[in-house]
């Protein structure tokens, strides 16, 4: 098959990559580098993020995303239908720009997380940048977000966002970055579709 295009091949390549997860910009150092096993109790005992679903359900999935990044924003409204069925923990990390941390730490400290996170993730997808934010942010809540971000990048992880959950079919402890239609992250969840 003869290409037509060079750039049209590259082009599409390239925006076949951009569609799925947002990486981090500086990638001078792999966060592969002293890669741990991903554990759900580590998660549960270090992250620090908000809940949103049944939150009295023991079905846990942990999302570690980005305010910046678009993707985060599509998982979160194709998180919605599922809310009923399992309880999803947001943990906001810095890896995209400077306005992450002080986006997270508004949403990690507001009143009603969800509500919040609905409008920034509306506002992120509408080109708008999301909620405006105070960089003035306490040094505990930073310290957490940037304990976010490190474990992330312990477990090898290189773009957002990143599910973490135990598929209740298979019993197995599943991970996966990039962005979910309901369908399919109901499927990686082990969940019957919506």
């Amino acid at each position: 098959m003869k290409l037509r295009s060079p750039f049209l091949f590259l082009s599409t390549l390239l925006l076949a990559l951009l569609l799925g997860a947002c990486s981090p910009q500086d990638t001078a150092t792999p966060a592969t580098a002293g890669k741990r096993e991903v554990s759900l109790p580590v998660i549960a005992a270090q992250a620090k993020g908000f809940s949103a679903g049944a939150l009295m359900s023991t079905n846990v999935v942990y999302v570690f995303f980005d305010t910046q990044c678009p993707h985060c924003g599509h998982l979160w409204e194709a998180s919605a239908a599922l809310h009923k069925k399992v309880k999803f923990v947001w943990i906001p990390v810095r890896m995209i720009s400077p306005i992450s941390l002080a986006q997270g730490a508004a949403l990690l400290t507001a009143a009603d997380p969800t509500a919040l996170m609905s409008e920034h993730e509306a506002s992120l997808l509408a080109g708008k940048g999301g909620i405006s934010a105070s960089s003035s942010i306490s040094t505990e809540i930073e310290k957490s977000i940037t304990a976010n971000t490190q474990l992330l990048n312990s477990f090898g992880a290189e773009a957002v966002p990143f599910v973490i959950a135990r598929n209740l079919k298979t019993g197995l402890t599943v991970t996966r970055d990039g962005a979910m239609s309901t369908p399919v992250l109901a499927e990686f969840l082990g969940l019957d579709q919506p």
